[in-house]
This record gives structure tokens, sequence and C-alpha cells, in this order.
């Protein structure tokens, strides 16, 4: 029997998934230490692919939703409904987990106590050589990136190997600690929500901690695209709320600068690739969304114990990192 200190509900988002869920249901059901529950949140997908879970997969707990109410509220809605768990891991539909994931998982909450949040390291599902991911860093001027991506499989982390966040796709979480941040902000509808929850959780003074040892084979984007119109829209949306949010106002003010540059070349970029459109429109909507933006602000920072320096320390402060670094 699993020690409820170590109880684990594991959450997957389905939108049109197709054969990814398939896959990804198999690993959960297969683990060395399994889940203490498995929940399926559909975002009412049209493929068939819940109804493919309540006839394949009946001790699958499945959530239909009547829209789609994106990544952030479908698992804050799955998080209300656990009160027996202690922890909560979410696993991407395109997402396939080692064997002994979630035994992996347990060991390290047991191993490390003080820490309320784990990543986990992720190889590219297309590309086995290659990793998608070992958790996601933060730079002071707003751009986030996951460490590793597209590096050699062969590459290490030690826990020693600091990271600002875990990478959604495959992530452990205390799920009191979700709760006293104020849950994933269902406003960003999906992209960057991990990022900016983890932000206010290290806000709080809780603290990450990357587990190598935890794999995960990720497709990336399986089912949006890694570069499509509604990934860049609200990815560089996204950005510029939780830098407005969650950046403390002694390192806001420092760094501002430096996030205004990342936006205006974001917007050039994208403009010389042919889509302007579609950048611009993400920007004019992160400006129109800021009085909301600058109300949850005052909560956040009202909460906030850490300090700047403390803060500083564990985010990318190297001017260049975001062009020249991102793969390290």
């Amino acid at each position: 029997m699993t020690d409820s200190k170590q109880t684990i509900a594991v959450i997957v988002v389905n939108y049109n998934s197709g054969d990814f869920l398939d896959a990804c249901l198999d690993s959960l059901l297969n683990q060395t230490s399994p889940a203490d529950r498995i929940l399926v949140v559909d975002n009412n997908s049209d493929d068939g692919s819940a109804d493919f879970v309540l006839e394949h997969y009946p001790g699958v707990e499945l959530i239909r939703e009547s829209e789609n109410i994106g990544f952030a509220a479908a698992n804050n809605h799955a998080i209300k409904l656990i009160s027996d768990c202690r922890w909560v891991a979410l696993l991407n539909p395109d997402a396939v987990a080692s064997p002994n994931w979630l035994e992996h998982l347990r060991q390290g909450v047991i191993d490390h106590p003080t820490k309320r949040f784990f990543s986990c390291r992720l190889i590219d599902a297309q590309n086995v050589q290659l990793l998608d991911g070992t958790g996601d860093y933060y730079h002071v001027c707003g751009l986030v990136w996951r460490r590793d991506h597209g590096a050699p499989v062969t590459r290490n982390r030690s826990i020693s190997d600091r990271v600002f966040s875990p990478c959604a796709a495959a992530a452990l979480y205390n799920i009191d600690l979700v709760r006293q941040a104020g849950d994933f902000d269902e406003s960003y509808f999906c992209y960057n929500e991990d990022i900016d929850l983890a932000f206010r959780m290290r806000l709080l003074g809780a603290d990450c901690l990357h587990l190598d040892h935890c794999i995960v084979y990720h497709a990336g984007s399986g089912v949006t695209g890694s570069d499509s119109d509604f990934t860049v829209y609200h990815g560089h949306r996204n950005l510029v709320w939780t830098y407005f949010k969650n950046m403390p106002t002694a390192l806001f003010w420092w760094y501002l600068p430096q996030h205004l540059i990342l936006n205006l070349i974001s917007v050039f970029y994208y403009t010389f690739k042919g889509r302007p459109k579609i950048i611009l429109k993400a920007k004019w909507d992160a400006i129109c969304g800021l009085p909301a933006v600058f109300r949850n602000r005052s909560q956040v920072q009202k909460t906030r114990v850490v300090t700047n320096q403390a803060l500083k320390e564990i985010m990318v402060t190297h001017p260049l990192a975001p062009y020249f670094m991102r793969n390290e």
C-alpha cells in the first residue's frame, strides 16, 4: 500500500489526441508503482478519443468538458476533484512514461522531503538520441525555454543542476502548494501556464528539483504543432503576462528594458518570417489583458516571501543567453 505521503493522482488533459492517448494511458497502467488515481480530462474532443477511453480503460476516470476550456482550466477542474492524494502528476497525452516513472517520483518525494515540485527527463519520442528537455529555464527578460532541448541523450543532469520550473508535459506537484499558489491561471488557456504557476510557487519560497532518472518520452507539441499560429499566439501573449504578474517590483523595473527588447525582437522575427498578424495579435492581446494581470499581481506580490536575490539566482541573467545558449 502506498504511504499517504506519497499518494499520486495523474492528470492527462486530452483534446483530439488520437493514438497518442492510447500509448500514454498504456504506459500509466504498466507502472511498477501504480498511480493511486488516473484522471483524463477531455476538452470536448471530436476524434472519438474520449469514447475510446471510456470503452477500453475502465480504471481511468474520464471527465468530459462541454467545450475546449484549455490546458490550465482542465487541470484545475481535475485538481478540485482530488482530495485523497498528496501529489499530482501531469502527463501530456503525447507522452509515454517509462515503467518506473512513478516509482522514481515517489522515491524522490521520500529522499527530498523539503522539495515540493519536481521536473522530469524528457526524451524526444521522434528521435530517442536527443533530449526534449530537462526542466525549464526562465530568463530575466521573460523568455522561457526548455533546458537541454535538442541536446544529445547522453547528457545527464544531477540534482545540483538547478532548474526554474518543470515542464508540465511531465511534472509532479504537491497539491497543497498548487492550491496555495492559486492553481493554474485559466486566462492563459495553454502554454507558459506551467512557468507562471512555478513562478508563483517560487515566490512562496518553494523550490523545484530535477529528477533525471524519471524518464518520459515526449512527442513535443504532437497535438498543437511546435510552431503553429496557435502555439506562437499563446506562448508570446502569455510570456508577457507572466513577467508583469510575477516579477518583483525591483527586478521588474531593472529588467523591463530587456523584456521590451525581447518583445520587439519577437515582432521583427515573425514579421520577417511572413507571420506579422499572429505575433502582433499576441502582443496586442497581451497589452489589453494587462489591467487584469495587474489586479492579480497585487495578490501575488503580497504573499511573496522569497528575496529578490534568491529569486535572481535561479533565473538566467546573461543578456545573450536567450539567443546563444538555448540548448544548454
